[in-house]
Order: structure tokens, then sequence, then C-alpha cells
């Protein structure tokens, strides 16, 4: 749909290309980043529709996922990411709960069964709709000399504890040693008691 100028708010339709399987179930222990799901794998299923636009996509390691973040909530703009203690304004942030609640992650690819793709690293719940595959290229997508504004100042253990969403005994948790180490997904297998819960605005 076009919209007819910068300040335009014009309703836009999105209809899903297909939907993700996943072991996660659960918002509160799903990983939240594909980098504290490694190992975690799961099936992206287009619709037969848009099956052919799945050629070729298995020549490359990685590829982009576009979706709906279809148990969001309300959003605030103001809000405490599960990384940090203070409030962060809303867009410095991948808190799921947003205006327009969209969901991105690179996922590695294992291989390609007719219309669907088997994928590890993957942190999107069971059931979410996709709206988009992309390729993850290196050439376009790495960038060197970054700023990563406050999560620069989240240490490792930090980060890989509360990003496996299973506490200290979750695979994925201690450094050098990840869920793929293990053949289990973090998410499925948090320790009882050891979970560190979050708010449910919490996210990135």
């Amino acid at each position: 749909m076009r919209t007819t100028g910068p300040t335009s708010r014009a309703a836009l339709t999105l209809s899903p290309i297909g939907v993700i399987r996943s072991p996660h179930r659960d918002p509160g222990t799903t990983p939240i980043q594909p980098a504290c799901a490694e190992g975690c794998r799961g099936e992206v299923e287009v619709f037969a529709a848009y099956a052919a636009g799945l050629d070729d996509v298995d020549g490359f390691s990685h590829v982009h996922l576009l979706y709906w973040l279809h148990l969001s909530g309300t959003p605030s703009m103001k809000v405490t990411p599960f990384l940090d203690d203070r409030p962060r304004g809303l867009f410095a942030t991948r808190a799921p709960n947003r205006p327009n609640p969209l969901g991105l992650s690179v996922v590695r690819v294992i291989e390609r069964r007719g219309r669907i793709l088997v994928v590890e690293d993957l942190d999107a719940l069971d059931g979410t709709p996709l709206f988009d595959i992309k390729p993850y290229v290196e050439r376009f997508d790495v960038r060197t000399g970054t700023r990563g504004g406050w999560s620069d100042g989240v240490d490792d253990g930090t980060f890989r504890r509360r990003g496996a969403r299973g506490g200290a005994a979750a695979p994925g948790a201690v450094a050098g040693r990840s869920s793929a180490d293990t053949g289990v997904c973090a998410a499925e297998h948090a320790a009882p008691g050891a979970e560190e819960t979050s708010p449910p605005d919490a996210g990135y």
C-alpha cells in the first residue's frame, strides 16, 4: 500500500508467507536473541504459494527471518530491558511489546526440505507468523567499529546468563559451552528454580 507523504498514518496490510515451528512455547523461557539460542533447532515453513521462493536459499549459511511477535502486549515508550536494570527508550531496545511488533532473527540454515527450511539458533516462539526471509550476506550485513549504546556496559557473563533465560544452569549460560555442545536447547532444559524472570515488556 502506498502512503501519501512522510506524515501519513495510513494502515498497511501484511500477510504471512509461512509459520515458524520452534521448541520455544513459553515466552518467559525463550532465549532473547539467536546468540543465546545456539543449537536450538526449528523449522521455517512457507506456504505452498511461496515454495519456489526458497530456491537457492540453501546456498547461504544464514538467513534473516522477519516475523510478527504474535504474543506481544501493549507497548510502552520506556522499558527495562532483560539485560539491564534501568528503564530505556523502547527504540533503544529489542523489547517485544512495540507499536508494530516485528521480530528479526539471523538463523543458521541446516537444510531445505521442500517448502521447509531446517534452521538452528532459533529464538522465535512456536507458531510465529513469518513475513519474509532474506539471505544473510557478510559483505552487506557486517559493520565494524560500531557502538552498542547501553548494551556495551553488559559483561559477557551477564549476557549469557540472562540471555539464555535459564539461569547459570542453562546450556549456553557459561562461556565456551553452548546448547549445541550438549544437543540440548536451553529454553527447554533450564534447571528448576534457576530461571531469571523478566517483566512482560522486557527484551534485549
